[in-house]
């Protein structure tokens, strides 16, 4: 039987204890069910009752939260308790610090995992950056906050996004509209992440002025793009061609970053993805950087993590069943 012990957290202030608890002590609750305790707030001392292991991670995620100042959020909690189970001592403040663009409406996008902080590490040090890792990891999202921070500090001349227009389920030909109303949903992502930064008219008016440029991957077959800092997004869905034609397109002054889950790759069975095995050919490449992301990195809904574990975990149970 593990014995029951307690220990008292005293805070600093009750801005500080506000902040920790949450609405309707909601952080308190997330920290009970992760580590087993039980949490009493009282007055700027919470009192944490458990085993001695459960309690001392809890007080860990509680040190590391207090760091973070009074806007916390749901994530910070999760990736508080996640670092704290894992014996992570990895201080939160740290990716706070880690700011790449402040966006239109004043919101500061900032690293929120150590994954994400090597990714931008890595975008800053290197001209070829691949991002790969699963959906709600922020490849793409801060990709584009890095593109747009490059550009504000003039280190290139414009931002060109683009991506393979597969046809999931669907021919293009079939779809109504002329040319650019058939690709446009393939591009919405990365419209709605430019919106967002930027804002609608800052992104007219760079598009007026040929500063930003949106198009299918096919678009870019014969070019040479100097001073540009380019994005290619969902790459898992290029053939290696594709992959070949779209990096040798890179000129002087000129970043490229591309991004992709080769866990869903929709290229028909008999075609080989170009992300795949683009990290065989360019592996040890000086210049080039591979950025791996996981489970640990997503920042959407906790339950993307837990999805993507359970698709892991039957992927791998089927690859022993076949085997």
């Amino acid at each position: 039987m593990v014995d029951v012990l307690t220990q008292i957290l005293r805070l600093r202030d009750n801005d500080q204890a506000q902040a920790l608890s949450g609405l309707r002590d909601e952080y308190l609750r997330l920290l009970e069910e992760a580590f087993g305790v039980t949490i009493v707030a009282r007055g700027l001392d919470l009192i944490i009752s458990g085993s001695d292991e459960a309690i001392a991670k809890t007080k860990q995620a509680l040190e590391n939260l207090a760091e973070l100042g009074s806007n916390l959020t749901n994530h910070d909690v999760y990736y508080a308790i996640k670092l704290s189970a894992n014996g992570d001592s990895l201080p939160l403040h740290e990716l706070n610090a880690g700011l790449v663009v402040v966006t239109h409406r004043g919101h500061r996008i900032r690293p929120k995992t150590a994954g994400q902080r090597r990714y931008i590490s890595a975008m800053a040090d290197h001209d070829v950056v691949f991002a790969i890792g699963p959906a709600g990891t922020g490849k793409t999202y801060l990709a584009m906050a890095q593109a747009v921070a490059t550009l504000k500090k003039k280190e290139v001349e414009r931002l060109i996004l683009t991506r393979p227009a597969v046809e999931a389920g669907e021919h293009l030909g079939f779809l109504p509209g002329d040319l650019q109303d058939k690709v446009d949903p393939y591009l919405r992502p990365l419209y709605d992440a430019l919106f967002d930064i930027l804002g609608h008219e800052t992104y007219a008016k760079y598009r007026e002025k040929g500063i930003i440029e949106i198009a299918p991957l096919a678009y870019m077959r014969g070019r040479t793009l100097d001073a540009s800092f380019i994005i290619l997004d969902e790459a898992q869905n290029c053939t290696p061609a594709q992959m070949k034609m779209f990096l040798t397109r890179l000129g002087f002054g000129s970043k490229a970053v591309i991004t992709g889950d080769i866990t869903q790759v929709d290229l028909p069975k008999d075609k080989t993805s170009g992300l795949i095995e683009v990290q065989k050919i360019l592996k040890g490449v000086e210049g080039i950087s591979f950025c791996f992301l996981d489970e640990t990195d997503v920042v959407r809904h906790p339950l993307v993590q837990r999805i993507i574990q359970a698709y892991d975990a039957h992927d791998q149970e089927t690859s022993k069943q076949q085997s």
